[in-house]
């Protein structure tokens, strides 16, 4: 791929780059890396290497660092370029720009003022993976990265319970077995699929179960980039009068946690749901025996 020199109107231009194969860029995109009158990135020594492996010579234009925590400082500065007349280039460090990676607040301030704000649209690892997950596609929920403790995420989870459409994750090599766990525990163990270092050497997809996941995570643990990808609730045909009936019948031989655990798994239920339906019938069972 060569890029060419092209004029570009004043204004700023988001620039989505490679996920991992340096070549999964597109023309327009090398063309205005090589015609901007100023580049800034997330990180410019990944933009610098991007640039070298497409021969595209940074010569004496500025190149500036904006990301999460320098954003305040350098904005105003992206800023002052455009009120120049001049072209600003953003591409952050893999991906596209906004989705869970820096740029709205420049964006948001830039088109407010009146600029020119337009994108060079490339890859992004949810598009990717929900590409090779195995699941529907045709509703999709982007959720981000779930909170880092236990209790956080539970409740995150919850609130997602419903959603009628796939849902999609980023997380952490070191979380993800744990973030499976609680995805079962919440939405019941829903059919999956973990994805890792998308384009890139060790790329690899693993499927099945939430808790098949986590089990296979917990045996062969994963490093790299993760998205994870879960499907939606399933249509529950499962009768109220029945479901009371099995637990019942569970609590009179088991604990409260090993009946909810049983008749949850046999249901196809979220384990946390019928949990809280099993604890009432045991308080009610005690209150009965006291009378």
């Amino acid at each position: 791929m060569n890029a060419k020199t092209v004029n570009l109107a004043a204004g700023l231009y988001f620039v989505a780059t490679p996920i991992g194969t340096a070549r999964d860029i597109t023309l327009r995109a090398l063309d205005i890396l090589a015609s901007a009158d100023v580049l800034a990135a997330e990180d410019t020594r990944t933009m610098r290497r991007l640039m070298d492996i497409h021969g595209i010579a940074l010569g004496d234009r500025p190149m500036l660092s904006y990301h999460d925590h320098n954003g305040a400082r350098a904005r105003p500065k992206l800023m002052q370029f455009l009120a120049q007349g001049r072209s600003v280039a953003y591409a952050s460090e893999a991906g596209t720009p906004l989705i869970a990676d820096p740029g709205y607040d420049l964006s948001k301030q830039a088109s407010e003022e009146g600029y020119l704000v337009t994108s060079a649209p490339g890859p992004t690892a949810i598009a990717t993976a929900l590409t090779l997950a195995g699941l529907p596609t045709d509703k999709f929920l982007f959720a981000g990265f779930l909170p880092n403790s236990k209790s956080a995420r539970i409740s995150a989870i919850e609130a997602l319970r419903e959603v009628p459409a796939t849902l999609v994750f980023y997380e952490s090599p070191k979380r993800v077995a744990a973030m499976l766990v609680d995805c079962e525990t919440v939405l019941g163990d829903r059919a999956a699929a973990v994805c890792r270092e998308l384009t890139k050497k060790f790329e690899e997809v693993r499927r099945g179960s939430l808790s098949e996941l986590a089990q296979s995570l917990k045996e062969k643990p994963v490093k790299g980039e993760i998205v994870v990808i879960i499907d939606r609730a399933g249509q529950s045909t499962v009768n109220a009068s029945d479901l009371e009936a099995d637990l019942r019948d569970a609590l009179a031989r088991m604990t409260v946690r090993d009946a909810s655990e049983m008749v949850a798994g046999a249901h196809g239920l979220p384990r946390r749901k019928v949990y809280q339906l099993a604890l009432g019938l045991d308080r009610d069972n005690e209150q009965e025996t006291d009378g």
